[in-house]
């Protein structure tokens, strides 16, 4: 099938094209699944205490998990779809980083969460993606996040792909540990997500669903059950078949803009500058 989309990415040249990239694969070509892959990459950073323990003592998760929630979307999707040195995209970056200055968050922490965001919608994509990515588009990921981190000021961001997934994968075999705050985390996003397909009666049947797309090292460091094998396997055959099925449609037409979504914490729009979390009155 012609698909003018498709055509263009493969003409970009990742060093110089990569917001261009990280634009078409995220509204164009894959929406859906990379708003699925960006949830499980947030996912897996709650599997590490150091990062869970600083999610828990805010209470955000665990009060207002949707509010979280639609904060990380929209500014990462306000960078996205604007481009770094838009007014939009620098408010959300200034957004961003104000509200990280307020903790000590460990640069190899900052390292590992960035990681996630190049390599799990990769991963994802490649798996259950109606095609698989191109070279070209998983180098201009990673060089978009590579920005990123640059312009959130994290240091020692590798240099080249190989070597971030090197770090991404060194990382969780060394942090990935069973914590309390990763359990009160992580359960209140799985309820979280379990909240967007079914109603909270039925949220007990769906939580094995959600535990069989975890790999164990994972549902170890939440304290989660794993899943059986066959409805792991039913899972993963029906997205992969969902994928399938996909590239017999038509080309999308107009972009999926993840900023345009109605969202219940802001029904009636939202100020960039009102994203995220603040330094509540009397907090030292």
């Amino acid at each position: 099938m012609h698909r003018k989309i498709t055509q263009r990415l493969a003409m970009l040249n990742p060093e110089q094209d990569y917001q261009e990239i990280a634009y078409l694969l995220q509204c164009y070509e894959f929406p859906w699944d990379y708003e699925r892959a960006l949830e499980f990459a947030l996912f897996r950073t709650y599997a590490v205490p150091s990062i869970s323990a600083l999610l828990y003592k805010t209470g955000e998760f665990i009060s207002r998990p949707q509010k979280r929630y639609d904060d990380t979307e929209l500014i990462l999707y306000e960078i996205t779809e604007n481009g770094f040195d838009s007014e939009r995209g620098q408010a959300a970056l200034k957004r961003m980083n104000q509200m990280h200055g307020r903790f000590a968050i460990a640069n190899e922490d900052f390292l590992y969460v960035l990681s996630t965001f190049v390599f799990e919608p990769i991963r994802w994509i490649d798996r259950f993606g109606w095609r698989p990515l191109q070279e070209n588009e998983k180098q201009g990921l990673f060089q978009f996040y590579r920005e990123l981190g640059r312009r959130m000021n994290i240091q020692s961001i590798p240099e080249d792909f190989d070597s971030f997934e090197r770090y991404n994968r060194e990382y969780e075999r060394s942090r990935f540990s069973y914590a309390e705050t990763n359990y009160q985390i992580g359960s209140a996003t799985r309820d979280l997500l379990l909240g967007f397909y079914l109603p909270k009666c039925l949220w007990s049947l769906g939580k094995p669903c959600i535990n069989a797309m975890m790999d164990d090292p994972l549902c170890d460091a939440f304290g989660f059950d794993k899943a059986p094998v066959w409805l792991q396997q039913l899972m993963k055959n029906s997205l992969k078949l969902r994928g399938k099925l996909l590239r017999y449609f038509p080309e999308r037409r107009q972009p999926r803009l993840g900023t345009q979504v109605k969202r219940p914490t802001y029904p009636g729009g939202y100020k960039i500058e009102e994203l995220g979390t603040f330094k509540k009155p009397g907090a030292v």
